[in-house]
């Protein structure tokens, strides 16, 4: 067999096995999305409660209490800024859209004469901003496919101890917002300074909100309603993480899945088309075979 059919042989060999992979791992990521789905679900009734018993603790307590983490600072002259990305590649845009962003940021805060401060979750976040030799003041690997409440909790307690040291200003996270399997969006929040409107004006989409008849039930706290706020208040900095790590997660799955089935479809293309260079290949081949037979024989 010539050389030049061997090569388009194994290269479609080469191109099928790839396929096959990337069709896997589109599976795996399609039900690891659902998972995440859920999770998001689940999450939303148990975040709104928490919101809804902060806002009633903070009516209650007349005036929300003096708490690192609700007190304002003078000036913001040092940022941290969050980075949610993923342990792995093979989904896309989807790690290096949030570290362009924060990159942009943390670029405009500098330009405003402030200082800046990296956090990030996800392997390819630290690797990332490690590469570029900038340091990393707090670093989370380990979890972005499943990850734990205790995750959220880990993170919220190294932000809010920098905040409530003096250390940060202010707090901003970035994460791929979960919309649909094709659509993530990048999401730029301030998570810290938590101010008392935050708290209790803040808008929830898709949060059930119960018509007011007139009627409210008389709530006695035990302890008193500023003790109870002062510890909703971390409570909402960890579900804010959490959601934002869950959210993460389901926009990395539905990336990868994409990813999985653009390149299935494009080994596909790339297959038809070696499989069409490798007919005419052996078409060539049995001609120029055919014409030196039939040489030899007039030869002869």
């Amino acid at each position: 067999m010539p050389a030049d059919l061997k090569s388009l042989k194994s290269r479609v060999g080469s191109v099928k096995n790839i396929q096959k992979i990337t069709g896997a791992m589109q599976m795996v990521a399609a039900a690891r999305l659902r998972r995440a789905e859920l999770r998001i679900e689940a999450l939303r009734p148990y975040a709104g409660a928490v919101r809804r018993m902060a806002r009633q603790a903070s009516e209650a307590a007349g005036n929300v209490p003096n708490l690192p983490v609700l007190t304002q600072h003078e000036s913001v002259d040092t940022v941290g800024i969050l980075l949610v990305t993923g342990d792995r590649g093979l989904a896309g845009a989807f790690n290096s859209q949030i570290i362009r962003a924060g990159l942009k940021a943390a670029e405009e805060h500098r330009e405003q004469g402030k200082q800046v401060v990296f956090y990030a979750a996800g392997r390819r976040g630290v690797s990332s901003l490690t590469f570029r030799k900038l340091h990393l003041e707090g670093e989370y690997v380990g979890f972005s496919d499943r990850p734990a409440y205790a995750n959220a909790r880990e993170i919220a307690e190294d932000l809010m101890a920098a905040y409530a040291d003096g250390k940060l200003d202010q707090v901003e996270v970035f994460y791929n917002g979960y919309v649909s399997a094709m659509t993530q969006l990048v999401r730029r929040e301030v998570l810290l300074p938590l101010q008392h409107a935050t708290i209790v004006d803040e808008a929830e989409v898709g949060e059930d909100v119960t018509e007011d008849t007139g009627h409210h039930a008389l709530v006695e706290y035990e302890p008193d309603p500023d003790k109870i706020l002062g510890r909703l208040v971390p409570d909402y900095v960890e579900i804010s993480l959490f959601r934002a790590l869950l959210e993460s997660t389901a926009s990395e799955h539905g990336a990868r899945m994409t990813a999985m089935r653009n390149a299935s479809e494009n080994a596909g293309e790339l297959i038809s088309s070696l499989t069409l260079d490798l007919n005419r290949a052996r078409k060539a081949a049995i001609t120029q075979e055919i014409l030196e037979v039939v040489a030899g024989a007039e030869a002869l």
